[in-house]
């Protein structure tokens, strides 16, 4: 039991730590935030943006992610 919970805590870590240098670098990919299906509304002293297109990219590629993750395990 204690081998399961160490190998949960180092994948865990290991997703905070990817998450967390792609949100540090986010300004630096061309791509995230900027894609065609995103919605951005700017008005005077207000602005909306929902980044549609990029969420679901990153839902697809997350799901193929854990998908391996379980398939291989």
């Amino acid at each position: 039991m204690p081998h399961q919970l160490g190998k949960t805590l180092l994948i865990i870590g290991s997703l905070l730590i990817i998450a967390g240098l792609l949100l540090y670098f986010s300004d630096r990919i061309p791509f995230i935030g900027k894609m065609p299906g995103d919605i951005v509304v700017k008005k005077k002293n207000f602005t909306f943006y929902f980044p549609m297109a990029t969420s679901i990219i990153l839902s697809i590629l997350l799901s193929l992610i854990f998908y391996f993750i379980n398939r291989f395990r």
